[in-house]
């Protein structure tokens, strides 16, 4: 049995390191520029964009898996606040996706029709460039507050500093490629107003009905591919 027990430590770490080696090679490669030229002539862009986001999901549900699956190794002792922090940092997070995925925005991945951005009705962006990035930071944080275990903390820090790291590098590549347009429409977008009124209220309300549907949806399923039920600590 101690035999058994001991294989079953190593491969639980050995799982967690395989999932997060193939975390890295999957967002990194892909987007190697021979790499991604030889994918979007295969699959067109939007083919490329869908298998990416696909294999991204797909690696990080293994990741999260893992971090399960892996030796429990306490850092810090349970407490109810810890646990209530992801009930409202994950509000935040469903509402960058919702307002922030699928629009204009040329500062940051994840836009769509970019060249119809205007600075002066930047809506989410007039606040935060890179909402999903941002999303995904404090999605990570959240969870390292309420876990307190080893691998969960290396797992959700990892994603943090990914997150973190690529705003600066998305930032530095639309710089480069963009030029003096980055700085000019930067300059115009703070200029405009932080409060501005939705261009489509259809739309807004939209938006935050998908960002309710996905927290409610989150809450539903995460005892599923997560294998914790979220309950409210107090």
């Amino acid at each position: 049995m101690p035999q058994t027990g001991g294989v079953i430590v190593m491969w639980g770490w050995a799982e967690l390191t395989l999932s997060l080696l193939a975390f890295g090679v999957g967002h990194a490669v892909p987007v190697r520029p021979p790499v991604r030229a030889a994918l979007v002539r295969q699959l067109g862009a939007r083919g490329f964009t869908a298998a990416y986001s696909l294999l991204s999901v797909a690696i990080l549900g293994w990741v999260i898996v893992a971090a399960g699956r892996a030796p429990h190794v306490p850092l810090w002792e349970w407490t109810p606040w810890r646990a209530a922090v992801p009930f409202v940092a994950m509000a935040a997070v469903c509402a960058l996706l919702a307002f922030g995925a699928a629009r204009p925005n040329p500062f940051s991945f994840g836009g769509r029709d970019d060249a119809r951005f205007d600075p002066t009705r930047a809506g989410i962006i007039r606040w935060v460039r890179h909402p999903l990035l941002l999303a995904l930071a404090i999605w990570a944080l959240a969870h390292v507050i309420a876990n307190g275990d080893l691998a969960h903390v290396a797992v959700f820090g990892l994603f943090a500093a990914f997150a973190v790291l690529g705003m600066w590098i998305v930032d530095r590549r639309k710089r480069r490629l963009m030029g003096a347009a980055w700085d000019d429409m930067r300059a115009r977008l703070r200029a405009a107003p932080r409060v501005q009124r939705p261009l489509s209220w259809p739309g807004a309300m939209l938006r935050l009905g998908v960002a309710v549907g996905v927290y409610g949806a989150l809450l539903w399923g995460h005892g599923w591919f997560a294998g914790v039920v979220p309950v409210w600590p107090w």
